[in-house]
């Protein structure tokens, strides 16, 4: 074997094992999710309960506050783990690409034209 066929493995081991990482992250955050969602719908429904409560006590008061300043925290933390800047790294440089590319194409065709 030559060193041009031993190249590939390497590539190919070292690749397979970027994908594995990156399922298990896709895993682990998809297990987070769920269970924020379910913690989401956990407080959702005690923040129901407590505004039906016809005695609203300095303890519910503060118990009320509490809940919600709980359920913004886990909301904020749902949506912003879903888009990471890596993520649109690849679409934002396809984008700059293309539209630069776009932009000569018109220059050239209206310096053709005109």
């Amino acid at each position: 074997m030559t060193n041009l066929d031993e190249n590939p493995q390497p590539d190919f081991a070292q690749e397979l094992e970027e994908v594995e990482t990156s399922l298990r992250f896709l895993k682990d955050r998809y297990t987070q999710v769920q269970n924020d969602q379910q913690q989401q719908a956990q407080w959702q429904q005690e923040l129901k309960n407590l505004k039906q409560n016809r005695k609203q006590t300095p303890e519910i008061k503060n118990e009320l506050s509490r809940l919600q300043k709980q359920l913004e925290t886990l909301e904020i933390n749902l949506e912003s783990q879903l888009f990471s800047w890596s993520s649109l790294k690849r679409p934002f440089w396809q984008a700059i690409r293309f539209g630069g590319l776009g932009v000569i194409i018109g220059w050239l065709l209206k310096s053709w034209v005109g």
